[in-house]
């Protein structure tokens, strides 16, 4: 399966999709290591590190930008973030570690129904372009 979105920052990842139920804020509700920590979360306990999360949007709190630019900066980052909503806060957290890491997390807006198309545990592989230039999702279907 093909999807393309919008590239909200430029990357290329691979690797098994974790779709979240609910938004996440990663302040508070992921540590250090990529693990939802957040009590009321519906996945709590499942990793984010290295995994091509999808989720409907981010959950909040501006200190989400520092806590996902650290994430990236340890190596305990999700490989991309496929989000039907735009989130200003991790996209900024992105081009901050961008900038100072020299390293690069994929970020595409999908529509709501390409989103509810992934499914936790299947593959997918992620490449976001410099926008304009559309983003494509190829994930393979169970």
């Amino acid at each position: 399966m093909t999807l393309s979105g919008r590239s909200l920052h430029p990357g290329q990842a691979d690797g098994v999709v974790l779709a979240l139920d609910e938004p996440l804020s990663f302040w508070g509700g992921v540590d250090a290591r990529g693990v939802i920590v957040d009590a009321h979360h519906p996945q709590r306990g499942a990793t984010v590190a290295g995994q091509v999360l999808a989720m409907q949007a981010g959950r909040g709190s501006s200190s989400s930008t520092a806590v996902l630019a650290e994430l990236i900066r340890s190596g305990h980052a999700p490989a991309a973030l496929l989000l039907a909503e735009c989130d200003a806060i991790l996209v900024i957290g992105a081009l901050v570690a961008a900038e100072i890491y020299d390293t690069s997390l994929p970020i595409v807006q999908l529509t709501h129904d390409d989103l509810a198309r992934l499914h936790t545990g299947s593959q997918a592989a992620v490449l976001a372009h410099t926008a304009p230039r559309p983003a494509t999702v190829i994930a393979k279907i169970r």
